[in-house]
């Protein structure tokens, strides 16, 4: 793994195609991402960006955004007023390029730095997205936060499996994950797990009355669709479609995901949603 540090000029990016219904802006503590070599990585749709690649392997570089803070802290003054005027407000999606909970974060502290500088400027609402139980590190953060603006948290647990054969290692094992949900709500944090990307599920019964347990709602999202593209095909470029359908036939097509709803919506009653509108949670206001 190759680490870099680096300055940058701005840290804020309006949101476009698949995010723009989701947030205003989106924040990438990090260019290029740890977990890129794991289970999440396999299919992750930005290792088809050669903008950030940059011909570098995903997954094989992390470049450390030093002055991530500084940054928000100068940017978001005129970014709120431009979200407020055309959007419906200044909303943060951390991170969709990156993990903002790589390992590397405990000893960098550039995620945590950006958590701080919120509290001075704060979001309308902010939604962080990760694939790792360390975003426990972060829970004072998240806390002191969370009563500033409209916290989620999104913690994704793609599949009931710790292995699945074929594939590599996920970034956090599904354990550990299920136990920082659960501690994140206990401590009253809004807490979502994103099941994203949609893998083979071994049994489908028992993980989503696990989900009830340790989540406010449940987010759904197919390859298909979810990685920007109407039939996934930057998805189908990559080996996870052949390792889904040699695990359970049928998986890689989105009636799977439909087959996997009916499922989640009976042990989480009106707390379910799904692709683009479920990760916007607009849904959730209209059910709170």
């Amino acid at each position: 793994m190759n680490v870099q540090r680096t300055q940058v000029r701005s840290i804020l990016t309006r949101s476009s195609g698949y995010l723009r219904t989701v947030s205003s802006h989106s924040l990438q503590p990090y260019r290029g991402c740890t977990y890129g070599s794991s289970l999440c990585g396999v299919g992750c749709y930005v290792q088809h960006n050669g903008w950030l690649t940059r011909g570098q392997a995903w997954g094989s570089f992390l470049e450390a955004r030093e002055n991530a803070a500084a940054c928000y802290l100068a940017q978001a003054p005129a970014e709120r007023r431009w979200a407020r005027q055309r959007r419906d407000g200044f909303t943060i999606f951390m991170s969709s390029s990156t993990d903002p909970f790589v390992p590397q974060e405990e000893r960098l502290g550039i995620t945590a730095g950006v958590l701080v500088a919120m509290r001075d400027e704060p979001p309308d609402g902010l939604i962080v997205q990760t694939h790792s139980h360390r975003v426990l590190a972060a829970l004072p953060l998240l806390t002191a936060l969370a009563p500033r603006c409209r916290l989620r948290v999104h913690l994704s647990i793609e599949t009931d499996r710790e292995h699945l054969p074929g594939l590599p290692p996920p970034a956090s094992p599904v354990a550990r994950r299920l136990e920082a949900a659960a501690a994140l709500r206990e401590a009253g944090l809004f807490v979502v797990v994103t099941v994203a990307p949609l893998l083979p599920v071994q049994d489908k019964e028992r993980f989503f009355a696990r989900l009830a347990s340790v989540a406010d709602a449940v987010v759904l999202d197919h390859f298909i669709g979810g990685d920007g593209t109407p039939d996934g095909a930057r998805t189908r470029r990559t080996p996870l479609p052949a390792a889904m359908e040699a695990l359970h036939h049928g998986s890689s097509a989105l009636a799977y995901r439909d087959e996997l709803l009916v499922v989640a919506r009976r042990h989480l009653p009106g707390r379910v949603g799904v692709g683009q509108d479920g990760f916007a949670g607009r849904w959730l206001d209209a059910t709170a």
